[in-house]
This record gives structure tokens, C-alpha cells and sequence, in this order.
């Protein structure tokens, strides 16, 4: 998969998902900024996924 894929492919996800989210919102309200942001990165898929692409990129950079 190249560069410009996988950054369409992550944006894709995070428009389709993240936009709007529920449990963003709702974890923000009850614990803070800090505690969503970790949600989002280590529990919820979407944000799995996202990590993954990122060090996918990432090793692809040491590649270069």
C-alpha cells in the first residue's frame, strides 16, 4: 500500500467515525480531554485501526 493510500484510507476512517462521536463526547464530559484521547487511541477499533496505519507509515519512512 503506498504513502498517499494509506493517509486516504485514515481520513476516510476518521471522517466516517470519529467525526461526531458519541463516546468522544461523552468521555470528555465525564473525565476529561486526556482520558478520550486514550480511549480513542487503545480501546476503540477505529483508533486501532489508525495506529496500526500510523506505524505502518512509519516503518515504511525508515525504509526510505
Amino acid at each position: 500500500m503506498e504513502k498517499k493510500q494509506v493517509i486516504e484510507t485514515v481520513t476516510k476512517l476518521m471522517d466516517d467515525y470519529c467525526t461526531d462521536c458519541f463516546l468522544k463526547k461523552h468521555f470528555k464530559k465525564e473525565f476529561g480531554k486526556t482520558y478520550a484521547h486514550s480511549f480513542c487511541i487503545n480501546k476503540c477499533t477505529v483508533g486501532q485501526k489508525v495506529k496500526h496505519y500510523g506505524s505502518y507509515l512509519q516503518s515504511k519512512e525508515g525504509n526510505s
